[in-house]
């Protein structure tokens, strides 16, 4: 072994795809009985890899800024190709989605360790990473406590949502005592915490579709459901950044009626009827009549169905949260994912202080650093060898 993976997550295995294709001997230890936890979690409602859309809205999705040069070089047509090389055939769905014909992520997963494995690259499991010894590498084993002197490491040991995966950025201290800049872990892509009346239990569970999130001046049009425990979905996730850093949010949810069309409709309907009766009139479903009722008892109609302000008490925990914002600051950080204050020592995917939406932008981001980070390490010592 003369180069290090830590983590087997879709960051991990691309970066040791790229040192095993650069020659090195490439070991990968992964805490968990097995590779990919999390990513066959994400998977099992449908792999989403991608997003199939035009360059300058795929980098606005992650904001610009310093990771749009990883991006250009592993984009959406890279990873379509990607996956075909694997055997697993993709489409594009309406919205722009990429997902393998098989819709889940083990076959992609299993054609992957199997080409690493014939590649000649190692994977050790249920080999945690426990800090630094000396100069060596401390992982807890089944063998007992196992100390590694690399040559080259590469840390992709995730973020710090969904800890029971294996994200649980037990690694943070380490790396700061080594002098490493680490921005704070946030919640990203969550849902949000609402304080119910008892009347809408009975609409728990239920999707509200077609309606626009308004968040400031931005409309997003999306799916997100109602639950006990507040709001959470697509829809959601995609405005949850704002929302975490304090935006209000409203619902309209007739977003292709103008006001002044809905204020006619009511106006045309039989005097004395209940506002339940003109909201259903109107088209909303029950599970949207019932927020007007919640949120907007005082309010117009008209007002109501098309701005309806919805009070959150903030977001739901980073457990429960898709992935995390914050992590190991750009500062921090050569062009290379080098880490200064560790030579030869690199980092990629969620350890990064980067956040996307949903939607294939993740996943695209974890596979991009990943490949930069693990060709960058496969130069260290190059000449030497």
């Amino acid at each position: 072994m003369d180069a290090l993976v830590i983590g087997a997550g879709p960051a991990g295995l691309m970066a040791a795809e790229e040192l095993a294709h650069a020659g090195r001997r490439v070991v990968i230890c992964e805490a968990k009985p097995s590779a990919g936890r999390k990513f066959l979690m994400a998977g099992k409602s449908g792999l989403n890899v991608t997003k199939d859309e035009g360059e300058a809205d795929f980098l606005a999705a992650y904001g610009g800024g310093w990771l749009s040069p990883v991006l250009q070089e592993f984009g959406p047509q890279e990873v379509m190709a990607w996956c075909r090389a694997l055997g697993q055939e993709v489409f594009t769905g309406t919205s722009g989605r990429v997902f393998p014909v098989a819709m889940k992520g083990s076959p992609l997963l299993r054609a992957w360790l199997a080409r690493l494995g014939a590649a000649g690259v190692a994977l050790r499991l249920r080999w945690r990473w426990t800090g630094f010894q000396g100069d060596g590498w401390r992982f807890d084993t089944p063998d007992g406590v196992q100390v590694l002197h690399p040559r080259v490491v590469v840390l992709a040991l995730g973020g710090a949502s969904w800890p029971r995966l294996g994200s649980d950025a037990a690694w943070v201290p380490w790396l700061q005592e080594k002098g490493v800049e680490v921005a704070p872990f946030r919640p990203a892509n969550m849902g949000f915490v609402v304080d119910w009346s008892a009347h809408m239990a009975r609409h728990f569970g239920q999707p509200v579709k077609g309606a626009a999130l308004l968040v400031g001046g931005r409309r997003e049009r999306g799916e997100f459901v109602v639950s006990a425990r507040g709001i959470e979905g697509g829809g959601v996730y995609a405005v949850s950044a704002a929302l975490r850093e304090g935006a209000r949010l409203a619902l309209d949810f007739l977003p292709d009626v103008a006001e002044s069309e809905v204020a006619a409709r009511l106006a045309r309907m039989k005097p004395g009827e209940t506002r339940a009766n003109r909201l259903r009139k109107l088209g909303l479903s029950p599970v949207a009549a019932a927020l007007v009722m919640e949120f907007g008892r005082d309010m117009p109609i008209e007002a109501a169905a098309k701005r309806l302000p919805l009070a959150l008490a903030g977001p739901r925990p980073i457990a429960e949260a898709i992935s995390s914002a914050g992590g190991i600051t750009q500062a921090a950080l050569t062009e290379g994912l080098e880490l200064k204050a560790l030579p030869g020592v690199f980092a990629c995917g969620e350890m990064l202080d980067w956040e996307a939406p949903t939607g294939g932008y993740l996943l695209t981001g974890c596979w991009a650093t990943g490949r930069w980070a693990g060709r960058a390490a496969a130069l260290v010592g190059s000449q030497e060898r």
